[in-house]
């Protein structure tokens, strides 16, 4: 009896010892591609920039951020981000509270519909946006009035892009508050605005706290909105760091564009990392049994009404624009137009544009399901020191710091042997796939942490390799959320257009890149060919959300809003 204890222990031990192992093996890869196709290329653009004739040249931060014209820049882009932040909360919060506590016909549809720009490229965001609010927009048309190039744009846009940020991520926890805590707070005299106030609101504010700093993330590094809306007047860190690098050629301005970006971004992730943890502390205290209901009374009519119309005007309304600007010519003129090949901005047909996005997100899904699957299971294993989960907020970094500086910095880093790869295809797919692996991590790493680490711990005593234990315990478990991450990793890899734009090679565009240099080129066949694009591009981005919505499975994890 004592021997058989004994060999169990041991076989413990050894499960364990071999665990740290496994945990470490696991983010060879994942540490090896952040460093080579993220690290390295960053860091080489800004050292072409800051390191002129073997001199670091240090004083030239300041030098920058003297300059009147920089500090405008910083100053719209703080801006701009807090106004988005604000309108998007002030906009979306109502949403929130529908999803959560109402129910009503259509409900699955509605909330597909509002996720549907969270996956949209911004290039196609920005070309809804023009084909309403632009020249010869909707609002033109009617009223005379065009708002492309002023803020307001920018900012609608914005809100249009991100309102199911706040639905998703704030609605998910109201959901699970129960409401009798407030109603008992109204039974002992408090109104009802005191009740939410004292009540709700308080176990709320780590969610709002978390969509907020997922929002002004997402607006300070925004690029093709303000690109494509802002015109000559507006211009976003991100926008100006393009500017710099890719029309004036100030390698030394974009160098410390960047690293005033990417400590704002890191002070950024920071505070979100907070949030997120005190917003898992306070999901352990709240009661996730309360279902929604339909609505009762005229207020609570009035208020699925509104925001049923907000839904409308804000998402479906600039998607519907856009599509019927895409049959302006007569019949399927525009999309006709996009199989011929005319001599001028591409090598091909704009046409085999959609192909070669199809091929190229497909690659760099594969890539971004493989290094995210890898972190996500060394990241999910017990015992997890400082160091892996300071690996992981380092993997969210790409979702923050300038693609227009890994994209440039990618011509720069891997042009020497063994790693050239200016003219190969893979170029697109590892850029895009930096922008896939968080949001493969985000989406596998909550159900990996909810596998009981008892029936791994079981199967290593019993004899079972890692690559057994992950097969036969982990996999069946994930399978859906495996395939929720690639379907992500997919859209996002679709629509990515900040370092595409750069080592996309002309005779093989992608569809973002394809709709931005169409819409740079005057004309109205031009113009409408960027609307078809734009309608394609978005077609195949709803229908891979539409995908991920059948997938999806409900669960005590999932309905805290994660994406």
């Amino acid at each position: 009896m004592d021997v058989a204890r004994t060999e169990v222990r041991s076989r413990a031990a050894r499960a364990v010892s071999r665990s740290s192992a496994v945990r470490l093996g696991l983010m060879v890869l994942p540490v090896a591609f952040f460093a080579l196709f993220f690290a390295y290329p960053v860091a080489a653009i800004v050292a072409r920039g800051l390191h002129v004739d073997g001199v670091w040249q240090f004083g030239r931060i300041g030098d920058v951020l003297a300059e009147s014209g920089v500090r405008h820049v910083l100053w719209f882009t703080v801006w701009q981000a807090l106004a988005s932040t604000a309108l998007t909360l002030l906009i979306a919060l109502p949403g929130a509270y529908v999803f959560a506590r109402f129910e009503f016909r259509g409900k699955q549809v509605l909330r597909a519909v509002v996720t549907v720009p969270f996956v949209l490229p911004t290039v196609v965001v920005g070309t809804a946006f023009l084909a309403l609010l632009g020249r010869g927009g909707l609002l033109d048309e009617l009223w005379g009035v065009r708002l492309d190039t002023t803020v307001w744009a920018i900012l609608l846009a914005h809100v249009f892009f991100n309102y199911a940020v706040v639905v998703r991520t704030v609605g998910g926890l109201w959901s699970q508050l129960d409401p009798r805590q407030e109603e008992a707070a109204r039974m002992l005299g408090a109104s009802r605005f005191a009740a939410w106030r004292k009540v709700t609101l308080p176990a709320l504010a780590p969610a709002v706290a978390a969509a907020a700093l997922m929002v002004f993330l997402f607006t300070f590094t925004s690029f093709g909105v303000v690109q494509i809306l802002g015109g000559p007047t507006f211009a976003t860190l991100e926008v100006e760091i393009y500017r710099q690098t890719s029309e004036i050629f100030d390698l030394s301005t974009a160098a410390v564009l960047t690293l005033v970006q990417f400590a704002a971004v890191g002070a950024i992730l920071a505070v979100h990392a907070w949030t997120v943890r005190r917003r898992e502390t306070a999901l352990r205290l709240v009661d996730a049994s309360v279902t929604a209901r339909r609505p009762r009374g005229a207020g609570q009519w009035a208020l699925l009404a509104g925001v049923l119309g907000t839904v409308v005007l804000l998402v479906v309304l600039p998607l519907a624009v856009l599509v019927e600007r895409s049959f302006g010519a007569p019949g399927f003129g525009y999309y006709e137009a996009l199989t011929n090949d005319d001599g001028g901005i591409f090598l091909v047909a704009p046409i085999e544009a959609v192909g070669n996005s199809l091929r190229y997100a497909l690659a760099a899904t594969a890539i971004a399901v493989v290094i995210g699957g890898l972190a996500a299971t060394a990241l999910a294993r017990r015992g997890a020191g400082r160091l892996v989960r300071g690996f992981d907020a380092l993997l969210m970094l790409p979702l923050g710091v300038s693609a227009v500086t890994v994209g440039f910095g990618f011509l720069i880093a891997l042009d020497e042997p063994p790693l050239d790869l200016r003219s190969s295809w893979i170029l697109v797919p590892l850029a895009q796939a930096l922008v896939g692996v968080p949001f493969v991590i985000r989406t596998m790493l909550p159900v990996l942490r909810a596998v009981d680490t008892r029936l791994r711990e079981a199967a290593a005593v019993l004899g079972a390799s890692p690559w057994r234990v992950w097969r036969e315990v982990d996999l069946p478990l994930v399978r859906r959320a495996l395939l929720i991450a690639a379907g992500f990793a997919f859209a996002v890899s679709l629509g990515e257009f900040g370092a595409t734009v750069f080592i996309a090679r002309p005779d093989n565009p992608t569809l973002p890149v394809a709709v931005a240099r169409l819409l740079g080129r005057p004309g109205d066949l031009n113009y409408g060919q960027a609307m078809a694009l734009s309608t394609i591009l978005m077609v195949v981005c709803a229908v891979a959300l539409l995908v991920l919505e059948r997938l999806r499975v409900p669960s005590r994890a999932g309905a805290t809003g994660e994406f």
